[in-house]
């Protein structure tokens, strides 16, 4: 994909530069959420397929990750579903479809929760609302320092992040930057394990059974796997007796970069209420 895909929309909201990539349409609104360490372009192949389908799609780069500020103060999950809100409202976004993988599935769970009259409905990539693992963030940063940076080529970056992968390759090393005789994160890693404070203190249970609109969870299944697990899931489906459910064969925790075409037609049906569950492997609907 390139920048002629897509226009940088961008706003300021207490101080902390938001950047969006704003791929128009004229249809329904949808707004994607990258997850932890992520980036925005990670959305490009589900974000075209959608706007062709005719969806208005936007996709954030979170705070603290790709385009927007790289290091802001306040990293609490109260502040990244406030910047959801901030864009929904500064973009003119009308009851969009909240679609997140990983820490951003979970923000959209949030923002659902706090704010139930602003999304359409909710697609949940690998995320769920628990629970809670002290050691999630020492985990996390541990392997984001460990990565072997800088890069001396983007295709080192596509062969280490990828570990086998190439589409998943692919969309990280997309978020690297060339600088300083190297490619390099777009982020800093004391800025994501602080992300996922809150994380590791508690789940959020509460927030997910407070959800009121349509929900669908898409799980990985690949060899490597997902990270949310059949307790996990079984939860998510007691609590929200209406969840609808998919696992993907073959895709591990990065879904929509293994599978967008999968993923998209997923979501489509799911809005059109012709959801075919025969697509994964479960359903509770």
């Amino acid at each position: 994909m390139t920048s002629s895909d897509w226009t940088e929309s961008t706003l300021v909201r207490d101080g902390v530069r938001l950047s969006c990539r704003d791929w128009g349409g004229s249809g329904p609104d949808a707004l994607l959420l990258h997850g932890l360490a992520g980036h925005s372009g990670e959305w490009d192949a589900v974000a075209r397929l959608l706007r062709d389908a005719g969806h208005r799609v936007v996709a954030l780069d979170q705070r603290g990750h790709g385009r927007s500020e790289r290091h802001p103060a306040d990293v609490s999950r109260a502040a990244y579903v406030a910047d959801v809100v901030a864009v929904v409202e500064e973009l003119g976004l009308v009851r969009p479809l909240l679609v997140g993988q990983s820490l951003g599935g979970h923000t959209a769970l949030l923002t659902a929760a706090a704010h139930p009259r602003l999304p359409r409905a909710l697609v949940l990539v690998e995320a769920g609302p628990g629970p809670g693992d002290p050691g999630l963030g020492e985990l996390i940063g541990g392997w984001l320092r460990a990565w072997p940076v800088p890069f001396p080529s983007r295709e080192a970056a596509v062969e280490y992040l990828g570990n086998g992968k190439r589409a998943v390759g692919e969309g990280w090393a997309d978020g690297l930057e060339e600088r300083d005789g190297g490619f390099r994160p777009r982020f800093e890693v004391d800025v994501m394990v602080r992300s996922l404070d809150e994380n590791g203190r508690r789940a959020f249970w509460g927030e997910w059974a407070a959800v009121r609109r349509p929900a669908l969870a898409v799980l990985g299944e690949g060899a490597q796997g997902g990270i949310i697990g059949g307790d996990e899931y079984a939860e998510m489906v007691r609590i929200q007796a209406g969840l609808h459910g998919m696992s993907v064969p073959g895709a591990g925790h990065d879904v929509h970069l293994e599978r967008p075409e999968v993923l998209s037609g997923a979501i489509l049906g799911f809005l059109d209420d012709s959801f075919d569950p025969c697509l994964g492997v479960h359903s509770s609907s």
